[in-house]
């Protein structure tokens, strides 16, 4: 498996990894990406910013997240208190492919952005996901990400999360 930047012609395979993940929430009964967001656009804008990153297997795109390593504005008003105040990265939109079924491929996406911000020497990834987003959370735990308070993105709460590494 490859992680790298998500590049301008992975947009198409992104979105579709995308779609499925809205459509797998739905199925779910999540709320969460069920208003527009992500769309085309927002995907477009991370790899323009470069922040889109992606794990392949040298012939699919297997995940998809934004890591961010700029202050995030929601963050900067939790309801609870984060571990840390220095430098850090966000996480946004992690998104699995179907032919990652199985893989734990969330996980190893997880631990390839720890080995990324070890090698940026910052020590903190912060994250945040729906309440009703179970499989993030469930991940979340496994991952050993300390549940630190609520933040807020377009009206909504969200739970945020901080592991220090």
């Amino acid at each position: 498996m490859e992680f790298r930047k998500a590049l301008p012609s992975d947009v198409d395979e992104i979105w579709e990894i995308i779609e499925f993940a809205i459509q797998k929430r739905k199925e779910d009964g999540s709320k969460q990406w069920q208003d527009g967001y992500p769309n085309r656009d927002s995907i477009i804008h991370d790899i323009a910013n470069n922040y889109g990153y992606v794990i392949s297997d040298g012939i699919n795109i297997l995940a998809y997240g934004a890591v961010i390593f700029d202050i995030e504005p929601a963050y900067e008003n939790i309801e609870g208190a984060w571990l840390s105040s220095g430098s850090y990265i966000v996480i946004h939109r992690v998104a699995a492919s179907l032919h990652s079924k199985g893989m734990g491929i969330a996980t190893h996406f997880f631990n390839y952005v720890a080995q990324l911000a070890k090698s940026k020497n910052v020590n903190s990834i912060k994250v945040d996901t729906n309440f009703d987003n179970l499989a993030m959370l469930r991940i979340l735990q496994k991952l050993g990400y300390q549940y630190c308070g609520e933040v807020y993105f377009r009206g909504s709460a969200r739970r945020a999360f901080e592991k220090l590494i």
